[in-house]
């Protein structure tokens, strides 16, 4: 599963940035990523998206992406290849970027959408490896 989970996350790679987009080769955002990959993977979404602006719920401080993945997602403490990392982007602020680990070991990198960037693969350097606040694996299946 984790290999059919990395090989669809590079499919997005270039993949143009677009805010609260997730289609594959025309726009999408980091959370638009993860859902696109969940689709390849089960069908449907398992709930719809509500709109959200640029800075999720930081105003009223609220994890609303992190209730999310614990919804939906597995939580685990060793993220593997095919894994969602969630990171909180700086200290303080509430949780709301997404990646999929693509690669760990020696040289870790990550598939995710950046403003600005698209859709890229990243090595996961300390700075990065420092936000990350929550793993979660995808179920293996849903119902």
């Amino acid at each position: 599963m984790t290999d059919a989970i990395v090989t669809e996350a590079r499919r997005w790679l270039g993949t143009p940035y677009r805010h609260q987009a997730s289609v594959c080769g025309a726009g999408a955002d980091c959370l638009g990523l993860v859902r696109g990959v969940w689709r390849a993977r089960y069908g449907s979404e398992p709930e719809t998206a509500p709109p959200y602006s640029m800075d999720w719920s930081e105003p009223q401080g609220e994890e609303r992406l992190w209730a999310a993945a614990l919804r939906h997602l597995t939580p685990v403490d060793t993220a593997r290849p095919g894994d969602v990392l969630l990171f909180r982007m700086r200290a303080g602020a509430v949780a709301k970027h997404l990646g999929i680990l693509s690669e760990d070991g020696a040289h870790p990198c990550f598939v995710h959408a950046y403003n600005g960037h698209g859709v890229i693969e990243s090595t996961l350097t300390p700075p990065w490896a420092r936000r990350v606040v929550a793993r979660f694996s995808f179920p293996e299946q849903v119902t």
